[in-house]
């Protein structure tokens, strides 16, 4: 006996909640089961509750404090959650909510909102709050006199748009009507300076406003809450490393390695789609040149937040070298007193600095224009060093206790002098049987369809190509019925083509379904996975409107917006639409989690 045939519902109705539940993440599909609960709940006691449904919505949301955020690498969602802990350990009523999982239509309501949300690349918003960027800033946007709001914007200052969206939303709701309780927060990538005292704030504010509410009804958990997880982002699992395999060819200019560590005993899980967090220490030998170039004794003793640390210590364990900064380059600018330097910091000079920001290391700036700094000011001006995020290359459900990575171990010279990677260099100078700090960072919205039946494309070059070796062990390893198409893509077939024997046995077993290959060198004409989505238009169209789910994972700056672009161009010409109805329909996907980017 099915599960359907014992379901009360008449047939036509399990199809419409099938097609309801399809592509949510648990914490929607917690919060919709709590919704019909208290629906069937207001029916039993009578349908009295069903006559001031309006009146009890807008008297909860007055009550209520609730929490907006729109992440693509996790950091938005970890301190939106952090404050709805706090809050609800101040005991407020708060909600914490995914910025797609929000129903536009409360905002009407609410009372007290904050957002917390990230910029990406150029401007962009997360893929999880395209939709409510979109509708905040258009007609249907209601008026908000009765709003009281704050907002906390992430970004990275390397980047020329600094915490644009983050302003965006903030002006937006402003020009509704919205009240600003304070000024909106603009924490850069190492967040804790900014987001910490904005949080504290944020908390003091709510138990003002919410302070005379009281809540009507006594809120009943839908689940027993679980313990955090032992390790996580303040306190990492040392993870032995079991495999450090370079997977390119001899002859290529790329290093690639596949890594593999050990969790046994860590009790970290993760599924197809996670990242992995990878906590780095500088290069000695870096370091090493830090401190020449600024004629600085490493055993000098610097104290920051009541903590006392040796300067090579703090530099080489606790602050960026590898990546500059716009805030370092303007104290820089200031301590040099070089007029070029200032101007490059003008608004007009955003993309050329950017572009410098590309190419410079922290050592690069150092050693062309001079400045006196102390070991104290030093410390105080650099960015804390962050851990980076690694897309998962295996199935949990197949290598058990033990997590992949396919890393790019970033290694060149400027002036012939060697540069290279926080992380890539940290990871790929580790010998076996070495720890690596490490922690799971979920990424719900890249994780494979619930339904095993669906299709899915994959659109993966480069160290791109990690997630979705996870994707087909972790398909194959479960039965699905769907198809898998691969679309993967590097420099050169013979030294570049990264798990090359795993992907033809795949196709040999029947657990990869489609292959399609683009090596940009190998010909005189350039050759991206772009131009072989446009090669097979006809056929990716197809699989789309056949329910398919779409997964693109990679460089943002420019593959993944060539790939949006191809995209837009094959709905346009095999769905007969305009180019503006076609990026609306791939907006929808995006907003039904039938098309989900790990971009970085």
């Amino acid at each position: 006996m099915t599960a359907a045939t014992l379901s009360p519902l008449p047939e036509d109705k399990q199809a419409l909640a099938a097609r309801l539940i399809e592509g949510l993440d648990v914490a929607a599909l917690h919060w919709l089961s709590g919704y019909v609960a208290g629906i069937a709940a207001q029916r039993q006691a009578g349908g009295k509750a069903a006559s001031t449904e309006a009146v009890a919505s807008v008297t909860e949301s007055q009550a209520r404090l609730t929490v907006l955020y729109g992440s693509q690498t996790g950091n938005a969602k970890r301190l939106a959650e952090e404050l709805g802990r706090r809050a609800t350990a101040a005991g407020l009523a708060v909600r914490v909510v995914r910025a797609d999982a929000y129903p536009v239509r409360e905002l009407k309501q609410e009372r007290l909102l904050y957002i917390v949300i990230s910029t990406q690349g150029d401007a962009e918003p997360p893929d999880d709050s395209r939709a409510l960027i979109e509708f905040l800033g258009s007609a249907r946007a209601p008026k908000l006199e009765s709003l009281r709001y704050a907002v906390l914007g992430l970004g990275d200052s390397s980047y020329p748009q600094f915490c644009a969206i983050g302003r965006q939303v903030d002006q937006r709701l402003a020009v509704l009507g919205g009240q600003r309780l304070f000024t909106a927060g603009e924490a850069d990538v190492d967040l804790e300076s900014v987001s910490q005292p904005w949080l504290e704030q944020a908390l003091q504010q709510a138990r003002e406003q919410l302070k005379t509410a009281t809540p009507l009804a006594k809120v009943t958990p839908l689940r027993t809450a679980r313990n955090a997880p032992v390790w996580h982002r303040e306190q990492p699992f040392a993870a032995p490393l079991l495999l450090n395999q370079r997977i390119t060819g001899r002859h290529s200019d790329r290093d690639v390695r596949h890594l593999e560590l050990s969790l046994e005993g860590s009790g970290l899980r993760y599924a197809p789609g996670d990242a992995l967090g990878v906590w780095p220490t500088q290069a000695p030998a870096l370091v090493d040149a830090v401190l020449g170039t600024l004629r600085l004794d490493g055993e000098t003793s610097v104290q920051v937040a009541g903590e006392a640390l040796s300067l090579r210590t703090w530099l080489g364990e606790r602050r960026e070298l590898t990546q500059l900064t716009r805030p370092f380059f303007a104290a820089h600018a200031e301590r040099s007193g070089e007029i070029a330097l200032r101007e490059w910091l003008a608004p007009t000079s955003r993309e050329a600095l950017a572009e410098l920001f590309s190419r410079w290391q922290l050592l690069d700036l150092l050693r062309r224009h001079p400045a006196d700094w102390t070991a104290d000011t030093l410390v105080a001006a650099l960015r804390p060093l962050a851990p980076r995020l690694y897309s998962i290359a295996s199935s949990q459900a197949v290598v058990g206790e033990e997590v992949h990575l396919t890393v790019s171990h970033v290694d060149y010279a400027i002036d012939g002098e060697a540069r290279w990677g926080a992380a890539s260099r940290y990871l790929a100078g580790r010998a076996e049987g070495e720890t690596v700090p490490v922690f799971i960072e979920s990424n719900e919205r890249f994780h494979l369809p619930a339904d095993d039946s669906r299709d899915i494309i994959m659109i993966g070059p480069g160290t791109g190509v990690a997630p979705f070796r996870a994707f087909v062990q972790e398909r194959a390893e479960r039965g699905a019925g769907g198809k898998n198409w691969l679309l993967f893509g590097n420099p050169h077939f013979q030294s570049d083509f990264l798990y090359q024997v795993e992907w033809q046995q795949a196709l040999k077993s029947g657990q990869l379904h489609r292959i399609d290959l683009a090596f940009s060198r190998d010909q005189a004409d350039k050759i991206y996975v772009q131009h072989r989505l446009r090669e097979q238009g006809r056929r990716l169209y197809e699989w789309l409107e056949g329910g398919a789910h779409l997964y693109v994972c990679g460089d943002a700056s420019r593959m993944a917006k060539d790939v949006h672009k191809a995209l837009i161009e094959i709905v346009a010409e095999h769905g007969t639409r305009t180019a503006e109805d076609a990026e609306a329909w791939l907006n929808l996907l995006i907003q039904q989690g039938r098309y989900a980017r790990d971009v970085y």
